[in-house]
């Protein structure tokens, strides 16, 4: 991973790509320009595909514009589709002129050329249909996206590149910018801002100098986009493959202090004898270094809750950060700190709780690991360890070993060598105990037997208290917990 610009791509290999993605699109995009040519209308393969087709990259769900309106498109896909077995329509996106469907393994869409007006204080266009698919790539928001191959014309079925606003050049050069003005282009729809660090991070562009200045500028307009918008963005910029070049972006233009004011943040003034980390870059580091590991996950990458934990660990720091006397400087309880600090964002965010619960364990747990010190941890120790990292203990070992950004050697490899031993404690134990699904020996109805208690509140205390043992003393009998809980219950009475 580096945040070093990517080479130029040479325009014969833009051409080359382009050529052998259409020849494998043939089979759908051929039958659809003739149906749509025999009905006398326009139509043009556009946007993230003919982008994706100059990349080399394969894509099965294809966007489409056309002078055609919604009702004749949608009697066009149903003809093409006919008795597909795994063939559908849907209009949902029918008041924007959309009409999809899905034919085999490929899913299409289709909109009606468009020109829009926006309101100031919305990112939702007034639609009104377009007549020219040069208007309609000129609403566009970057020029490598305003792009399109027309496939049916005023001549019949042919297959050229439309290219009005130097989206090829731009490609090959890895440049973002817009077909218009940009301050324009964010102020019909922020959400391009986002967008722009989004594409930065996907394909490793780098945004024109006009682009970052309007973003810069206009960083506050951000705030009339909804959080579930922003979060959208957010997932698919830290899942992309370089996602230091895009959230670097969004902090370097301010768009961060709305959307994640956590992460500028983390730009602390360093004391004059330079005795901490630049917490910002170390964790940017330490994101790049999680994404390394990623090929340890059952589903392998791109992990957004392991990328964004590391993203995140340190943001304690700058409400834990303390001088002392003698010029150290400490940060005591950042973690804590900083795993309640990611519940307030992802929930602002609207992040589901399920993802919002493990970035926080993880945030919390990442400091864990360094009481091991030199293996002095007992087994107890180790359990309440996997008890406590629950079914988070795989992205907790990659986010603890990610974390040692030192630039010392010898440390380095020490901390791996614990760690390694660690994880070899924590396997021989899972092996002879089930530390997997760590659990008393007794449930809760046996418990209730037992005790001869009704289900409440005591039932939990026992269970709780059973559980206690089982991570302090390892596996028990049902017998020898049988008699352990009864000692226990009559010592309450």
């Amino acid at each position: 991973m580096s945040e070093t610009t990517l080479p130029p791509i040479p325009i014969a290999d833009v051409q080359r790509s382009v050529t052998a993605e259409l020849d494998r699109l043939a089979p759908v995009i051929e039958p659809l320009a003739e149906l749509f040519a025999a009905e006398g209308h326009e139509l043009a393969l556009v946007g993230g595909p003919v982008r994706d087709a100059m990349l080399g990259r394969a894509q099965h769900d294809l966007d489409f514009t056309t002078s055609a309106r919604p009702e004749a498109t949608e009697r066009i896909l149903k003809r093409w589709v006919g008795s597909e077995r795994r063939g559908a329509t849907w209009d949902m996106g029918r008041a924007f002129g959309t009409i999809g469907c899905r034919k085999g393994e490929w899913q299409v869409e289709v909109t009606t050329y468009r020109s829009e007006v926006y309101d100031p204080d919305s990112r939702k266009p007034e639609v009104d249909f377009g007549d020219t698919l040069a208007g309609d790539l000129g609403r566009r928001d970057f020029t490598v996206n305003a792009m399109a191959v027309r496939l049916a014309g005023p001549h019949g079925v042919e297959r050229s590149v439309v290219d009005l606003y130097g989206g090829v050049v731009d490609l090959a050069t890895r440049t973002l910018r817009t077909p218009g003005r940009p301050e324009d282009s964010f102020g019909d729809d922020p959400l391009r801002m986002m967008r722009a660090a989004r594409f930065a991070a996907q394909l490793g562009f780098t945004p024109a100098e006009d682009v970052v200045a309007a973003m810069t500028e206009m960083a506050d307009r951000i705030e009339i986009i909804s959080a579930e918008r922003v979060r959208d963005e957010l997932t698919k910029l830290i899942c992309a493959p370089y996602p230091r070049l895009g959230l670097t972006l969004l902090v370097d233009t301010g768009l961060a202090d709305r959307v994640l004011p956590e992460l500028p943040a983390l730009r602390l003034e360093r004391d004059e004898h330079h005795r901490h980390k630049d917490v910002y870059e170390h964790s940017l580091t330490v994101l790049e270094q999680a994404i390394e590991q990623e090929d340890r996950l059952p589903g392998g990458g791109p992990d957004f809750i392991s990328r964004f934990a590391a993203l995140m660990h340190d943001v304690g720091k700058p409400r834990t950060r303390r001088f002392l006397e003698d010029g150290t400087v400490t940060f005591h309880h950042h973690d804590v700190v900083g795993a309640k600090l990611v519940r307030k964002r992802m929930k602002a965010l609207r992040f589901s709780g399920e993802e919002t619960d493990a970035v926080a364990r993880l945030v919390e747990l990442h400091l864990r690991f360094h009481g091991y010190g030199t293996g002095e941890w007992t087994d107890s120790a180790v359990r309440r360890y996997v008890r406590d990292a629950g079914d988070q203990l795989e992205r907790l070992h990659i986010l603890t070993r990610a974390d040692c950004t030192t630039r010392n050697r010898r440390k380095a490899e020490r901390l791996a060598r614990t760690y390694d031993a660690l994880e070899a404690r924590i396997e021989r134990l899972a092996g002879e105990e089930e530390l997997a699904a760590m659990r008393p020996a007794l449930d809760g109805n046996q418990i209730m037997s037992i005790l001869g208690l009704a289900p409440g509140r005591e039932v939990g205390e026992a269970y709780r208290y059973l559980l206690e043992m089982r991570i302090d003393e390892g596996p028990l009998s049902e017998e020898e917990a049988t008699a352990r809980l009864r000692v226990w219950w009559d010592a309450r009475a």
